[in-house]
């Protein structure tokens, strides 16, 4: 008696559910294949792989630059995976007016950072001058973007913080996985870094007017905000 209740339930949700139900079925068994690849957009008007890699970024530990009139500072979490191992590098030396810290995945920040630093010996083999940071960061912008318009590619998982000096003056340029790069006045990107990012907008004009040693204890504080 129970059995032949259930079944006549069953029929009567099918035929409430009507012809649509077969699309239901199609839609919920697909509704993953827009993040197959890098080159196709869901409906909704999104790339899911670059949001996975920008997720990467936000699980890396956390780390803070910040600039002043004539300095620019970049800061650090050195956290180790496990207490068998001993924490990964996470500011890097690009050239002698150029630095960077990253969130993410060392090894592709790895690989930027040579690339990087390719950049600026051409420069200078050149030019017999530094390369200027706004063109080298628009440099790693269009590598990191040419990795999101081909088939067979993966964006990298990583986000750098830039810090460099020129004849313009001190710069801190962020650039995400997506190829975006941003002219900040200071930044906070990792894990739990909007704490940070609260710090830096409550002192914002403190840290534009402080010496050197001042952005440092405030770059220490403002990543004393990410545990």
């Amino acid at each position: 008696g129970q059995l032949a209740l259930r079944l006549r339930r069953g029929r009567q949700q099918s035929r409430a559910l009507g012809p649509s139900e077969p699309l239901l079925r199609h839609a919920i068994m697909f509704r993953n294949h827009y993040d197959n690849d890098i080159t196709t957009w869901s409906p909704q008007g999104r790339i899911h792989q670059i949001e996975y890699a920008m997720e990467a970024v936000k699980q890396g530990s956390a780390t803070v630059g910040m600039k002043n009139e004539t300095h620019a500072v970049l800061v650090a979490l050195k956290r180790a995976p496990s207490e068998l191992s001993d924490y990964q590098k996470k500011v890097f030396k690009v050239d002698d007016h150029v630095a960077i810290s990253i969130a993410g995945l060392t090894a592709d920040a790895r690989s930027l950072n040579r690339f990087m630093r390719a950049e600026c010996l051409n420069s200078k083999w050149a030019f017999d001058e530094p390369l200027p940071v706004t063109r080298l960061v628009g440099a790693v912008s269009e590598k990191l973007h040419r990795c999101t318009q081909f088939w067979g590619r993966r964006p990298f998982g990583v986000g750098l913080l830039v810090a460099g000096h020129d004849e313009q003056g001190p710069h801190i340029y962020q650039i995400e996985p997506s190829a975006n790069a941003f002219d900040c006045k200071s930044m906070a990107i990792g894990a739990r870094s909007q704490s940070a990012k609260t710090y830096l907008e409550r002192h914002l004009d403190a840290i534009s007017s402080s010496d050197r040693d001042g952005l440092i204890r405030h770059a220490l504080r403002a990543l004393r905000e990410c545990p």
